[in-house]
């Protein structure tokens, strides 16, 4: 059918197309206009079209297992959408929802075809189309998979941190106990006994009583902000739960949707069969 040529002019899509080049494409690119809440498109329809947007805004979305809603992106102005449908032929991926009054070219295997034959680099603009797409849904993979709440605490802690950590370990392992009394025993051997060792620390051991004070200090303080750490990752451990449990229940209530889709299928079904059962036991005489 066509469309206006001045509705090719300012997309960077078709910038570079010669004027004569761009009313070839004009004659056989399509426009649409697509109202605010109304649907383009739904995931799995079969598609052979890709869309730019000439003006407004196009939400494309996708629904998990949980029934829960994903947005991919927000196609803008001079974004084009559609192209892995075209390419392949195979069914939508996703959603299309116009977020406001929005205008759309149409272009399809055909067309894409005479544009890549007058401006052969405009594959590169679909090409980084796509890879933004793909860059974006992995993006959305990594984010929205169950978290492991020790590679996320991983992830933000600083140096002293994971000391700090470390210390708070050690000092409640055996190894630390055994080496502070051997400690003890050999600093209360050296200051008592006659070794032919001046006794640098006698009784009351008031050196020994500093510095195991100083020990205790320092010990708390690692301790606490190793408590701080992991009252944090108790704080995460309960988002991520919270986050699981609602991931199953939405799974739950998507589990008997399907249960109650298929109950009324079958149903209609038996109620149907019923009726050609009695048609067939009382024929029209």
């Amino acid at each position: 059918m066509g469309c206006d040529v001045t509705l090719l002019t300012g997309i960077e899509f078709f910038e570079l197309l010669q004027e004569q080049d761009r009313l070839e494409l004009a004659n056989v690119v399509d426009a649409i206009q697509l109202n605010a809440g109304e649907v383009l498109f739904q995931a799995g329809e079969p598609g052979e079209s890709l869309f730019v947007v000439r003006s407004g805004s196009i939400e494309l979305f996708i629904k998990d297992t949980a029934g829960q809603k994903i947005v991919l992106t927000v196609a803008e102005e001079g974004s084009l959408f559609g192209e892995l449908s075209l390419l392949d032929s195979g069914p939508r991926t996703a959603t299309a929802v116009a977020l406001n009054d929005t205008e759309l070219l149409v272009l399809d295997r055909d067309d894409l075809l005479l544009l890549f034959q007058k401006r052969p680099d405009s594959a590169l603009s679909m090409l980084a189309a796509m890879s933004t797409m793909t860059r974006k849904a992995d993006e959305l993979l990594r984010t929205r998979v169950s978290r492991n709440v020790n590679e996320e605490m991983e992830e933000h802690s600083t140096a002293l941190q994971k000391i700090a950590d470390w210390i708070a370990w050690f000092s409640g392992s055996m190894p630390f106990l055994m080496v502070n009394a051997g400690w003890f025993i050999v600093w209360i051997l050296l200051n008592t006994t006659r070794l032919g060792i001046p006794q640098f620390d006698p009784f009351p051991f008031g050196l020994l009583t500093m510095i195991v004070s100083l020990e205790a200090i320092f010990l708390s303080c690692f301790v606490l902000v190793s408590q701080n750490r992991q009252a944090e990752k108790d704080r995460v451990r309960a988002d991520i739960e919270y986050e699981v449990n609602i991931k199953a229940e939405l799974e739950v209530a998507h589990l008997h949707e399907k249960t109650d889709r298929i109950y009324e299928s079958m149903m209609a079904r038996l109620a149907k069969m019923e009726k050609l059962l009695t048609a067939n036991a009382n024929p029209a005489r």
